[in-house]
């Protein structure tokens, strides 16, 4: 199947949570965390996030650094990557920062569970919606269509059952992993990769790239599936 080359950048604590039991958003990355991922998004064609990060956070999912915009532009391409979302319903507010923030291709893959009205407000917006006739989006159908449309890296910054859902259908190359030197806890806290689970004769196989250990006392890890 033709796909963009995938991979998954997420930001955790020694305890695997990529938020706290409040699921507001809770900075886990360092200085030179964010600057990394700052580089991986420069560097992606798009940037793609799932429904609860989408509806909940609102992600900017921009480029911060003026230097990286303007690499990005010396190459011919916009100033930002591409902004994907992905809702089963994609009741996100026009005026959200994943719609207005920085100049590039808004994209929202969808299902008809979003209202007429809905869908109109975010063409008539500049948004390109995606519409998928089915319970929830079809991942794999929108892996061909990014492809389509030009996306050969394609950055995924969760949430967790995002990550999940791609893993599990075996739609991801490569997992960056920058863990902090910290403990959230909570049971219903966030983790890497959530969703329904998998028994262990079914369990998704990673294999050790790299691995960095850092003066702040974070560590980076990078698998391949």
């Amino acid at each position: 199947m033709g796909r963009p080359y995938t991979f998954i950048n997420v930001a955790m604590t020694a305890d695997g949570k990529i938020d706290t039991f409040e699921r507001k958003g809770a900075g886990i990355s360092s200085k030179r965390d964010k600057e990394r991922v700052d580089r991986l998004r420069a560097e992606a064609d798009a940037v793609l996030v799932g429904g609860k990060t989408l509806l909940e956070e609102q992600p900017k999912l921009t480029v911060k650094s003026e230097a990286l915009r303007e690499m990005r532009i010396r190459l011919g391409r916009s100033s930002n990557p591409i902004k994907v979302g992905v809702a089963t319903i994609a009741d996100i507010p026009m005026d959200s920062d994943f719609i207005k923030a920085g100049k590039t291709k808004v994209v929202i893959f969808t299902t008809t569970r979003t209202s007429k009205e809905q869908l109109e407000r975010l063409e008539s917006g500049g948004v390109e919606v995606f519409l998928h006739d089915a319970p929830r989006v079809d991942l794999i159908e929108m892996m061909r269509e990014l492809k389509k449309m030009g996306v050969e890296r394609l950055m995924v910054e969760g949430g967790g059952t995002m990550n999940f859902e791609l893993m599990r259908l075996r739609l991801v190359d490569e997992i960056t992993i920058h863990v902090a030197p910290m403990i959230f806890g909570g049971s219903n806290a966030p983790t890497l990769a959530d969703g329904p689970g998998l028994p262990r004769d079914h369990a998704i196989d990673l294999h050790l790239k790299d691995i960095e250990k850092w003066d702040d006392g974070g560590a980076l890890l990078r698998y391949t599936l």
